[in-house]
């Protein structure tokens, strides 16, 4: 008796449902990572070398994660030590001339000689988050 070649080239019937099975579970992954990668807040980390101040929240030396919904312009920022939003502060998104080349933020000194923290630079963006006096100046600039 002879067995065609073709009958050897076909993977059994269990074998091909499973195939299809992972096939399926793969597909639907990708698609659910997708879906919450669209929805997910833009993310940033800065740093905080000095006491500073923002929205009435003193923010002491070291480094913060930065969250955002949106592209803007208007945009609400959470800044979070660790896992805990420490303030969370309207902020409008500024054009920069050139890509900023690192996370970087600007910090007004005032009179009394307190810090307030002004933008927020990301690494190669080229715009910056302005939060509080800066923010309400490039929203009545619009």
């Amino acid at each position: 008796m002879e067995v065609s070649q073709a009958a050897h080239n076909h993977p059994p019937q269990a074998e091909r449902e499973t195939d299809m099975k992972l096939s399926k579970s793969l597909l639907l992954g990708v698609a659910l990572t997708l879906a919450t990668s669209a929805f997910a807040a833009n993310k940033a980390t800065m740093q905080i070398t000095e006491t500073t101040q923002i929205a009435g929240t003193k923010l002491a030396p070291g480094d913060y994660k930065i969250e955002w919904d949106g592209n803007g312009p208007g945009v609400d920022v959470s800044i979070l030590k660790g896992k805990s939003v420490v303030a969370k502060v309207p902020a409008q998104m500024v054009n920069l001339d050139s890509p900023s080349p690192a996370n970087a933020t600007v910090v007004k000194k005032n009179d009394d000689g307190t810090r307030t923290l002004s933008q927020i630079r990301l690494s190669g963006k080229k715009y910056a988050l302005a939060v509080g006096e800066d923010a309400a100046k490039a929203e009545a600039t619009k």
